[in-house]
C-alpha cells in the first residue's frame, strides 16, 4: 500500500505546475502517489502534466470547483497518508519525510502541521511563518481560535479525512478552515513539526486575493459553527475568541489588498467579540498588522492608514469621544 498520496488539484495551472510536480518528484521520502485532479482547465494544464506519464495520476473532471476536485482525490488516493498541493505551490525537499515519521510514531494523530515560506512569482523567498511561535501547542483550543490553517503545510491521515466526509463544495474561500474546524470538533488530534516544509507562491493570480468573498464567508462559516446545537460548551465557550481573531485577520488582508472600508467593517464587527477597552483594542489591531504583514514579507504605514479618512471615521464612530482622546490614541499610534 502506498505511504503517501499528493494531491494536486489544477485549473489553468500551466505555468507553475510543472514546479510543484518536480518538488514532489524531489523529496526525500519515496513511498508516494501524484493524483493531480484537472478542474476543467482550457490551457495547456493537460499536456504539462501528461508529460510526466505513469508518475503522476491524471483525472480530468469538468469545472466544479477546488473543494470538489480535493474530494476526488480523496475518493482516488491509495495512501494511508494525504498531502494537498495547490498548483502555484511547491513542497520542500524533506516535507514529507518529515511529516510521515510524527504520524507513524504518534498513532493518535489525525494530523501534522508545519511552518510554510513565502514566496513571490519567480519563487524567491520573502518570509517565513512559523505557527508554533505563537502557538506551540496545536490542541483543540489552537485549532479553534487561531485557525493555523494552510493544507499545503499539513498531512493528513486518511481515515480522519474519510470520516469528515471531506470538502465542503459550497464554499469557495474557506474549505480548507472549515475543514479543519470540523476534524476538531470529532476530536481530531494534530501536533507541530516545528520546520518549514512548503513555499507559498504570491501572485496576481491566487485565488486567496478574492479577499472581500474570503472575509464574508470566513464570517458565515464561523456563524454557522457556533451555532451547531450539539456543540460542546468547551468548544462554545471559544467562539468570541474565534470570531474576533477571524475578523481581524480578514480586515488586514482586506487592508492588505486596498479594500478600506470593508477592512473598517470588519474593525467595527470585532468590537462585539472582545471586552478590551476599545483604545486598547485599536492598538491590538494595528499589533496584529504588524505582525501578520511581516510574516507576508510586507509592512504596514501606520501613519497612513491613521490619516485615511476611512479610518478616521471609523474612530470617530466606535472609539473617539473627546480631543483630548483624539490626541492620547494619536501619540499612542505614533509610538507604535
Amino acid at each position: 500500500m502506498t505511504q503517501v498520496s499528493v494531491i494536486i488539484p489544477a485549473y489553468n495551472g500551466d505555468r507553475y505546475i510543472a514546479r510543484a510536480i518536480e518538488s514532489v518528484i524531489a523529496q526525500s521520502y519515496t513511498d508516494y502517489e501524484i493524483i493531480v485532479v484537472d478542474d476543467g482547465s482550457q490551457d495547456r494544464t493537460s499536456s504539462v502534466v501528461q508529460n510526466y506519464g505513469e508518475k503522476v495520476n491524471y483525472i480530468y473532471q469538468a469545472n466544479q470547483g477546488v473543494s470538489v476536485a480535493r474530494n476526488r482525490g480523496i475518493k482516488e488516493a491509495q495512501g494511508k497518508f494525504i498531502a494537498f498541493l495547490d498548483q502555484d505551490d511547491f513542497f520542500l525537499p524533506d516535507k514529507l519525510a518529515s511529516q510521515v515519521a510524527v504520524l507513524e510514531k504518534q498513532p493518535s494523530l489525525g494530523l501534522v502541521n508545519s511552518g510554510w515560506q513565502i514566496v513571490n512569482e519567480e519563487g524567491k523567498v520573502l518570509a517565513a511563518v512559523q505557527p508554533w511561535q505563537k502557538l506551540p501547542t496545536l490542541d483543540l483550543a489552537g485549532l479553534i481560535v487561531w485557525k493555523p490553517v494552510f493544507l499545503g503545510a499539513m498531512l493528513f491521515r486518511r481515515s480522519w479525512l474519510e470520516r469528515s466526509g471531506g470538502f465542503d463544495f459550497q464554499l469557495e474561500q474557506t474549505p480548507d478552515v472549515e475543514l479543519v474546524l470540523r476534524l476538531a470538533l470529532l476530536g481530531c488530534q494534530a501536533d507541530w513539526v516545528e520546520r518549514v516544509t512548503v513555499s507559498y507562491r504570491q501572485h496576481e493570480g491566487n485565488a486567496s486575493n478574492n479577499t472581500v468573498l474570503q472575509a464574508r464567508e470566513l464570517d458565515t462559516m464561523l456563524a454557522k459553527f457556533f451555532s451547531q446545537s450539539n456543540l460542546p460548551q468547551e468548544i462554545k465557550q471559544l467562539e468570541k475568541q474565534s470570531r474576533y481573531q477571524s475578523l481581524v485577520w480578514s480586515a488586514w488582508r482586506l487592508y492588505h489588498n486596498g479594500y478600506l472600508v470593508q477592512m473598517s467593517d470588519r474593525l467595527a464587527k470585532s468590537f462585539r467579540y472582545t471586552s478590551k477597552y476599545r483604545t486598547e483594542t485599536v492598538l491590538h489591531w494595528i499589533k496584529c498588522f504588524h505582525n501578520y504583514a511581516a510574516e507576508y514579507g510586507s509592512k504596514i504605514d501606520v501613519y497612513a492608514l491613521s490619516n485615511s479618512d476611512v479610518w478616521k471615521a471609523l474612530m470617530q464612530e466606535y472609539v473617539l469621544q473627546s480631543s483630548q482622546r483624539i490626541n492620547s490614541l494619536s501619540k499612542m499610534l505614533k509610538s507604535v
